[in-house]
């Protein structure tokens, strides 16, 4: 059993409150987990479309506004229910959030 500090006292946890600090470690992890996963798929996203910044290329605006899109993605998205959403996939197993579907204009 973990220690807790209340007051300036240190003292074990009880049951009660150990159960709690272990459900909410848990879902912290879950969530931290999902924007990961997420901040990579928008890495790729984003990776696979530098090409396109290069000199001797011109980005087209849709490419622009989608690629700044991409990258406001975590401070847009803040929470675990916006990460479902941003997660979701249908029954072929492709992602439904029109985020990550590279526009063409």
């Amino acid at each position: 059993m973990s220690k807790t500090n209340i007051n300036g006292v240190i003292r074990d946890k009880t049951a009660e409150e150990q159960a709690e600090y272990d459900a909410n470690k848990v879902t912290f992890d879950v969530v931290a987990e999902k924007l990961q996963t997420i901040k990579n798929m928008r890495r790729q996203k984003l990776e696979a479309t530098d090409w396109m910044s290069n000199s001797d290329v011109t980005m087209p605006d849709y490419i622009k506004t989608w690629r700044q899109t991409l990258r406001d993605i975590p401070a847009n998205h803040t929470n675990e229910s916006a990460y479902n959403l941003l997660l979701a996939r249908d029954s072929d197993g492709k992602l439904t959030h029109s985020v990550w579907t590279q526009p063409t204009e």
